[in-house]
């Protein structure tokens, strides 16, 4: 098998049959593929809607698996599920709302032949206006920490510049190909990150098995980060998206640069804060909260709680 799109969705209906569709109509032909998608407890008709998807004529049903999980799982876990499960060579990582634009996957497959050392491979992500979006980046430490409060982080930190295929820090796994031997290498994704930060630790570990990680600009990806429109979790977004910096700091670096690094990301967004009081369409309060919480990432409850809660509703 040369290729397995690994698709995981939650509640995003519309977005993951967009998914679909771009898939069967931009995939590469002349490779061998397979597609998988796990519905992690969706209460939107999700899993219903792909197996109608599946059944009609223009659909490809015998190369469809659905797996569905009838309690909510984090997202790195599920990835893991994903590329345990898959039998390509290489597995192509989606969110339910990515859609590939044309040549993007076989952009994505042939950087990953024409190097055989490249664990990972991440797309040139776009907003769904078509603008392009910072997709690759340093790894976290020290130097970006620094870097991002004197915000000079699209100089020192965001890596996805220029349109050549380069070595990069990370990549987001909202449109990331894996080699599966070097993800079983490293043993997948660390389901001890809930949603965030995961595919940050998943490169980190890449690297330090001998792998690199490649940014491709000619693989062009659309991605309407439903997570972040979602304004009735937008709280908890904000507890999960420290606690897992956080927690890829304290995995990888010092106590005494975890420290040093909630400092200045919480400096950034007071700074961002006060800022924001005399700019119109900016949200003080909003920079404020995340101000708090990178301070003190331990706080508040966040997605991980959220599904917590619902599992004991659904067991109910």
């Amino acid at each position: 098998m040369d290729l397995s799109y690994c698709v995981v969705n939650t509640n995003g209906r519309e977005h993951l049959l967009a998914c679909l569709a771009s898939i069967r109509d931009h995939g590469p032909r002349g490779l061998e593929h397979e597609m998988l998608v796990v519905d992690n407890a969706s209460e939107d008709g999700s899993a219903d809607a792909v197996e109608e998807w599946n059944a009609r004529p223009d659909g490809i049903g015998e190369r469809l698996r659905l797996i569905r999980f009838e309690s909510r799982q984090g997202k790195a876990a599920l990835d893991a599920l994903l590329l345990r499960e898959a039998r390509g060579e290489l597995c192509l990582l989606l969110n339910e709302d990515s859609e590939l634009w044309p040549g993007a996957a076989r952009a994505l497959v042939e950087a990953m032949r024409a190097d055989p050392r490249a664990g990972a491979a991440g797309a040139a992500l776009h907003d769904p206006s078509g603008v392009r979006q910072p997709s690759a980046w340093r790894l976290p430490g020290l130097g970006t920490s620094v870097a991002s409060a004197l915000f000079l982080h699209r100089l020192f930190v965001v890596e996805s510049h220029g349109e050549t295929t380069r070595d990069v820090g990370w990549v987001q796994s909202a449109a990331m190909i894996v080699r599966r031997a070097a993800a079983e290498q490293i043993g997948y994704l660390d389901s001890d990150f809930f949603v965030y930060s995961d595919e940050t630790d998943f490169c980190k570990r890449l690297h330090g098995a001998g792998w690199r990680i490649l940014y491709v600009p000619g693989a062009e990806v659309v991605h309407h980060e439903q997570l972040a429109t979602d304004v009735v979790a937008g709280e908890r977004r904000v507890v999960e998206f420290h606690r897992g910096r956080d927690l890829y700091m304290r995995k990888h670096h010092s106590p005494a640069t975890v420290v040093i690094a909630r400092w200045l990301a919480a400096w950034t967004y007071a700074f961002r804060s006060l800022v924001a009081r005399i700019l119109p369409g900016h949200d003080p309060a909003w920079y404020a909260l995340h101000a708090r919480q990178a301070l003190h990432p331990e706080r508040g409850e966040g997605l991980r709680e959220a599904a917590a809660a619902l599992n004991a509703r659904l067991e109910r």
